[in-house]
Order: C-alpha cells, then structure tokens, then sequence
C-alpha cells in the first residue's frame, strides 16, 4: 500500500506559485506540480493534523497580500500514492541555473556543452530541483565561495543538489545530513547518479550526526528558525577563515538574519536576492 498524503489544492495567480512553493517546502510539503491556476501541494499524513490549516492560510493570505494578489482559496483531499508523482515529474526538466550549472532529471536528458557542469537530480519530488530561487541563489553564492579541495557540510541536505554541486565545483569532499528519511534515501541516490558516492557522506539524523569540525564551507538551505537555532553548532565546525551560506530566507527576514550571522561572529562577504527570498555568505573574521 502507498503512503498517504494530503493534498492541498491552492487557487491563485501562478505569479505567486514559486514563493508560496519556497514557504511550503520549509512547512514540510514534499511535492509540487501546477495545474493551470492551482499549485498542488504534498504532504504526508504522518506530518499534518488539521490544526495547521489555520497557520498556513493566514501565511499563505499574506504572501498574496505582498504581491497584490486576492487571498488563495485552499482545498485539502486525501489521497494515495498514484499517478500525481508522474504528472509532477512531468513538469520537471532541465534548468540552467546559472552560467555554467545545468540540473537535469534522468527522465529528460541533457547535453552538456563546453564547460557545463551537470548536476543529475532525480528529486523524488523533494525541494532541490533547482526551480525554486533559494536552490538557484545557493548555486550562485557556491560558485563564487568555493575553494578547491574545501572540506564541506551540506545541512539539511534534502536531495543533495548543493553538495553535489560543491564536489563538482572542485571541493575535496562533502557531508550532508538531514532529518528526513526520505532526503536521506534521495541523496544517496543522487550521489550514485553523479558517480560521487565515494566523496558524498549522507547521514540521517540533525547537527548531533556530525561530531567532525574544519569545514571549510557549510551550506545551510533550511528555513529561518533552524538555521538561527542550528548557527552556534554550524559556526564552531568551521575552520578560522571558513564560510557559511544560508538561504530559505525571506527579504523581510534580511536584517534579523543579518543580525544572527553577525552575532555569531560572522561577516557578511555576499548577499543575493531573487524575488522574496534572500541568500548570504558570512565569513569567520
């Protein structure tokens, strides 16, 4: 029998999908596909009591709200593991994410032309396709922090895409753990796809899995509240001059992030931006 879901159904305008999509897969929905104007969104029974549908219409209102939109009408339907995983995939393909990082699903290959590097996700509709801005800001704050042969931690990995990517961009060797099962399984599948499973670490489980410290560059594309709650822990794995990059962040959380970073003994070396969401790399000093 198939893991059941919940399927939540959201009616806006399609303008909003990618930020209501970003605040989502930090609210623990699994899988995303459009149709027309509804964004379907996933979500396993063992994650959702009826409780949190309060929350998430008020959050999702006011994300209309910053974009000029009219509230979302939202639906919520049972369902079991059946053909919406295909009809997802189907809007899943090949995406330039910056000048040179393609991510590209097996079910639709690509050719890579000179000086391509092809990150092969199949993301088991997980966040990490590389539709999603805070996905595509990370890669960017990648190319331009990564040393060759750095050390890397990748927390909350999900399907791996930033390790992955860090190992292709030169670094020596990557960690990535995440809570979720799912995640876990999914990047260590990726990590074969890539040919990287002997470079990549996955572990299952929160910071407490990594006892090794002298990273030289940590990527943590989470969501506000843990990567505040996790930046002690991240910050003492660092080596002296070592790098952190964070996104699932929203522009208007940009000053108390800035705040965060720095108070734990961080400066800011880069920020970007992609509609709502922002990205930072903060450097030991």
């Amino acid at each position: 029998m198939g893991r059941s879901h919940i399927e939540l159904a959201i009616g806006t305008d399609s303008a909003a999908f990618d930020t209501i999509t970003g605040a989502l897969s930090i609210e623990g929905f699994e899988g995303f596909w459009e149709d027309g104007t509804i964004l379907r969104a996933y979500i396993g029974n063992d994650r959702w009591h009826p409780d949190r549908l309060d929350g998430l219409r008020e959050k999702l209102t006011r994300i209309a709200a910053e974009l000029s939109l009219p509230p979302p009408t939202l639906t919520l339907t049972p369902v079991t593991e059946r053909n919406w995983n295909r009809s997802w995939e189907e809007t899943i393909r090949p995406i330039r994410v910056t000048d040179r990082i393609v991510i590209a699903p097996t079910w639709h290959p690509f050719t890579a032309g000179p000086g391509d590097i092809v990150l092969t996700i199949d993301p088991k509709m997980s966040f990490g396709t590389g539709y999603h801005e805070t996905t595509r800001l990370m890669l960017g704050l990648l190319e331009r922090h990564m040393t060759a042969g750095a050390r890397v931690l990748d927390a909350g990995t999900g399907t791996g895409v930033l390790a992955i990517a860090a190992l292709k961009l030169g670094a020596a060797s990557a960690i990535g753990f995440d809570i979720d099962e799912w995640s876990f399984a999914n990047a260590a599948e990726n990590a074969l796809l890539n040919e990287l499973s002997g470079r990549f670490t996955i572990r299952q489980g929160d910071l407490s899995v990594i006892p090794e410290s002298g990273f030289d560059l940590i990527v943590a594309n989470i969501q506000k509240n843990v990567i505040e709650e996790m930046l002690p822990g991240l910050v003492s794995r660092l080596t002296p001059a070592g790098t952190l990059l964070v996104s699932g962040l929203l522009a208007g959380d940009r000053d108390s992030t800035i705040a965060a970073l720095t108070g734990a003994g961080l400066a800011i070396a880069d920020e970007r931006r992609a509609g709502e969401w922002i990205a930072f790399a903060g450097r030991l000093t």
